[in-house]
């Protein structure tokens, strides 16, 4: 059995709270299942452009984060296809935009988040 996860709807508001305190612009584009949805962030970078991260756990069930559509920043039209394309197939999808110019989101690299 597994342990006890935190309710996805209060992980998605604790990760817009850490966005919050470091003044980055973040919102909820969508909301997905309030116990078990998986959340996909998108970073809006400017200029057209934009990154995809997807929400990951690795073999102890730690939270962690992978780009999506690779390390160059993408189109932000193919950022669109891609949440349009995750929310078809997974339809308790929480999705998260963040206005980040630099790129910077405050839990993507965080290992101590969760």
């Amino acid at each position: 059995m597994s342990e006890p996860r935190l309710k996805s709807k209060l992980m998605v508001h604790a990760l817009l709270r850490r966005c919050q305190m470091q003044a980055v612009p973040a919102t909820i584009a969508s909301k997905g299942d309030e116990d078990a949805g998986t959340v996909l962030v998108r970073v809006y970078l400017g200029n057209g452009h934009s990154r995809i991260y997807n929400q990951t756990r690795d073999l102890s069930g730690r939270l962690g984060w992978t780009q999506a559509c690779g390390e160059v920043p993408v189109e932000d039209q193919r950022a669109d296809d891609y949440i349009r394309h995750a929310k078809d197939v997974d339809w308790d999808l929480w999705v998260i935009d963040i206005d980040s110019p630099n790129g910077h989101v405050p839990f993507i690299h965080d290992p101590q988040m969760f």
